[in-house]
This record gives structure tokens, sequence and C-alpha cells, in this order.
């Protein structure tokens, strides 16, 4: 059994893991218990009624969250000739083609989020072992294969986060930090939600949002009871 310390344990006394709270409710738990001493994420836990394995129920998409994620991210982008100027001018931290590349083969993953325009996705497409597993390869269904460079960069900076559905079903994800208030978090956690409830594929039977979860970082885990808002 894994062993927690003093903090967890005594947050863990404040969260009845049987019960559903109210969404407002959640929230004030998960930042009371927010503990660490930096900033933790907020992260909610969506189990969805899909089948993963089926191509129409594996769920994948993104959002911009209306508050923001309140981190910045360093955003790397495989571009060439005036996307290469573009990428830069928006702000990119990392711009390059297939030197990038073959550093990024080369083990370098000191980035958080990847775009490529896409005639540079035959390149891009050889790291898919590096970027794929961190969740980080480009993908035209989350807007990060694209030439629309500038707008790529200014969504992701502006609070878009990507979300997948897991091989059991479940989509994780940020939806900003222990500093927030928790207002802040359920408009965010509003946005997430209605984007997955518009992506419900026809083929999914039953119920659909089967539970929803909330923790910080370091913090307990809390269930809610999601009314869609």
């Amino acid at each position: 059994m894994a062993k927690h310390g003093k903090k967890w344990n005594s947050a863990s006394e404040k969260v009845d893991r049987l019960k559903k709270y109210d969404l407002t409710e959640g929230l004030d738990l998960v930042r009371e218990n927010a503990s660490a001493k930096f900033n933790e994420s907020v992260d909610v836990a969506v189990g969805l009624g899909v089948d993963p394995r089926k191509a129409d129920q594996n769920i994948r998409g993104s959002v911009v969250l209306p508050k923001g994620t309140g981190k910045k991210f360093r955003i790397l982008v495989f571009a060439k000739g005036d996307k290469e100027k573009e990428a830069n001018d928006a702000g990119a931290e990392f711009v390059g083609g297939d030197d990038l590349v073959k550093k990024v083969q080369g083990g370098w993953v000191d980035f958080d989020r990847v775009v490529a325009t896409p005639d540079m996705m035959a390149a891009v497409g050889k790291l898919g072992r590096v970027l794929g597993p961190r969740g980080l390869m480009p993908n035209p269904k989350t807007g990060t294969v694209t030439f629309e460079i500038k707008k790529a960069i200014e969504a992701i900076q502006a609070g878009k986060v990507d979300f997948r559905v897991d091989k059991v079903g479940i989509v994780h994800a940020s939806i900003g930090k222990a500093s927030f208030s928790s207002e802040d978090l359920a408009e965010n956690l509003n946005a997430l939600m209605s984007a997955l409830i518009r992506m419900k594929p026809a083929s999914s039977k039953g119920a659909y949002v089967s539970n929803v979860s909330l923790s910080s970082t370091m913090g307990v885990g809390v269930r809610v009871n999601y009314v869609p808002a």
C-alpha cells in the first residue's frame, strides 16, 4: 500500500471519498487541500461511457479555457520559410525544421507544446516515439498541424488545452491553478465539459458522463456531481 505524508493524510480526512460534492463545494475542497509550496494545478478526470477501441468513440479534441491555464507554455514550432518568421514573431520559444527534428530524436524534450506546418509532418512523423507518449505529437484535430501558426500559438497561450480519452475511457485535463477562484475554475470546467458533451458519439450507449473527479497536483481526489451549466 502506498504511503502518504502528513499533509495528504490530513487532507484525506476532510474528504468523504464516497460522496459526490456539489461543484462549488468540491472546488473549494480541492483548493483548500492544495498545500504544496508551489501553485498546484487543478486537474479533472472525466469518465466517459465510450469504448476507445472504436474509431468513432476515440474522443480527442481541444478547447480554449475562458480563464486560461495559469501557465505560460514553451512552444516548439516545426516550420520553414515565411512560417518560421511568423512563429518567431508570435512568440514561439523554439522554431526550426530538420535541425530541431534531429535534436528531438536525440532526446531533447525541453518544451511544453508542439505545433507544425503540414509540409513538415513527413519529418515530424519520425518523432512519434518521443512525442506520442508525452501527448505532444501535433495533430490536425487539436489545431496543432496548421499553416495558421500565429493563431495556433495565440490559442495555446490564451489557455487552449488538448484532451484525449485514455484506454479505459477517462479524459484527463488541467483546468487552471489552485490560486484561481472556484468560480473561475468552474467556468473553465464548464467549457471543457461542453466540448466533451458536444463530441458524444451517436454509438455511445448508456450514461455518457459516468464520473467527474477533481484534484490538485499533490492533493486528494474529490468526486463531484456535475450538472451541465
